[in-house]
């Protein structure tokens, strides 16, 4: 990376959330600036953000770093009335850690999971190019951006800051879209509470003391395990019905919690007839679950149910799409 593109997203991600970047003396091209007449252009416009200290107290004490992006994130949600409270990290991840937070009284649950996408500059994105292939990109707002849309498309073919934050937005978006689509259609998903720019609100899956677990971490009798197979093919069934593929699924993106299962995860989900990776993807799903059930006891020809599930909600051969026609 170059100095120059380096300093590019250093500046990006001090404005975004409000670090103190010692403008005085910040080197650009490797030569400290010189001090001059300074602007007042904008200085309105950040006098009005709130201060990190006058941002709400959480009962988890985040890391020093962590806590500027955790309480700018999470800040909409609190001025919403959604939630009151962090309780305590779940789990922390390479994209986004999920939190514990105790949700506004009104709410008709009392905890609340809130997925918070690490800051562009510090998270470690998979290749998501293969999975955005026939996707559209959408806003905040959840509203398509179109290509007549010069400003937003030109900043992202540039690859802009401005262009990769409507990408990293797009991305959010889609698991939120996802997500509630599901949880309107039966899906075992968790509901969706909320959204930011930087962060997704939903139901929480097990109790004050406890997270639930990975379905990887957990070992089940072939009786037990028989149903909860089914039920996860009967998902991935569901949303290939409406042309989606999950896209990562295995027992690592399953949760367990009193005999009943929950799949998580759904930024990366593919769209079966506009994406040519999208047969080699859902089979990927379908071998990895069952795989998991195999050591569980539960024998499932994944072959046999990727062909099946295929010729029956997809009019296209494997590696076509409607661009492409039959």
């Amino acid at each position: 990376m170059s100095f120059d593109l380096y300093h590019d997203e250093y500046e990006y991600l001090a404005a975004r959330f409000q670090l103190n970047t010692n403008e005085d003396n910040a080197p650009r091209n490797g030569k400290p600036r010189k001090k001059g007449k300074q602007s007042n252009q904008g200085k309105p416009l950040v006098d009005a953000q709130p201060k990190l200290e006058d941002a709400f107290h959480t009962t988890y004490r985040p890391a020093r770093y962590e806590e500027v992006f955790l309480k700018e994130s999470l800040q909409p949600f609190v001025t919403q009335t959604l939630i009151d409270d962090v309780l305590a990290l779940v789990k922390g991840g390479k994209e986004a850690n999920v939190y514990l937070c105790q949700a506004a009284p009104h709410l008709d649950v009392e905890l609340i999971a809130a997925k918070v996408y690490r800051p562009r500059q510090f998270r470690n994105l998979r290749n998501d190019i293969t999975y955005r292939e026939g996707r559209e990109l959408v806003n905040s707002l959840g509203i398509t951006i179109k290509n007549r849309d010069n400003r937003e498309m030109r900043a992202i073919h540039k690859k802009t800051s401005y262009g990769a934050e409507l990408t990293h937005v797009s991305w959010l978006m889609h698991e939120h879209i996802t997500l509630d689509r599901l949880h309107k259609l039966g899906a075992a998903v968790p509901r969706p509470m909320g959204v930011g720019e930087n962060a997704i609100l939903m139901t929480y899956v097990g109790d004050r003391s406890r997270p639930a677990p990975v379905l990887h971490g957990v070992s089940l009798s072939r009786k037990e395990a028989e149903p909860l197979c089914d039920e996860v093919l009967r998902n991935i069934e569901l949303m290939l019905a409406h042309g989606m593929i999950h896209g990562d699924l295995s027992a690592y993106n399953i949760l367990y919690w009193e005999g009943k299962v929950t799949l998580i995860d759904f930024p990366q989900v593919t769209m079966s007839e506009s994406n040519h990776n999208a047969y080699r993807i859902f089979q990927r799903d379908v071998q990895r679950v069952c795989e998991y059930f195999a050591m569980q006891g539960v024998e499932r020809d994944a072959d046999a149910i990727v062909r099946r599930l295929w010729a029956r909600y997809v009019r296209l051969a494997p590696d076509r799409t409607v661009q492409d026609g039959v």
